[in-house]
């Protein structure tokens, strides 16, 4: 049996709902940066595990042939240590996915604090009603 379980009940790492202004969008971008870190963290010690697990399974290999056993137990267990092998790639290559999206969400909310966070303070100091984005696109 595997350990894993879900750590949240969550849904979505970050609301898609249509609200796009500005401090929405910091808000989504952090939260979707912040759960690919933490989605990094756990693939890398799920790769680690995997690999542990792959080891141990050859090595029982090794020991149920020196016992003489039914060589089928022994091509069994090889089979596993493959598989877990095999698996512990495509985490690692998961995990390296998931440390690219990070960064990049990261530097998307970087890039569009330095783009609109002036425009965003002036829209926001005024009294008055200011249009929609996009409104002069018409």
């Amino acid at each position: 049996m595997s350990d894993l379980v879900p750590h949240s009940k969550r849904g979505a790492a970050a609301a898609t709902d249509g609200d796009n202004r500005y401090k929405a969008v910091q808000r989504k971008l952090k939260t979707l940066g912040s759960a690919m870190d933490l989605a990094g963290t756990e693939l890398e010690r799920l790769q680690w595990s995997m690999r542990m697990n792959a080891q141990r399974s050859e090595g029982l290999a090794v020991d149920i042939a020196n016992a003489q056993l039914d060589r089928k137990f022994v091509e069994m267990t090889n089979q596993v240590s493959i598989a877990l092998g095999g698996v512990a790639i495509e985490v690692r290559r998961l995990h390296e996915t998931a440390q690219e999206v990070a960064g990049l969400a990261h530097e998307t909310r970087r890039t569009h604090a330095r783009l609109y966070e002036l425009l965003d303070t002036i829209r926001s100091g005024r009294k008055e009603r200011t249009p929609k984005p996009g409104f002069f696109a018409h």
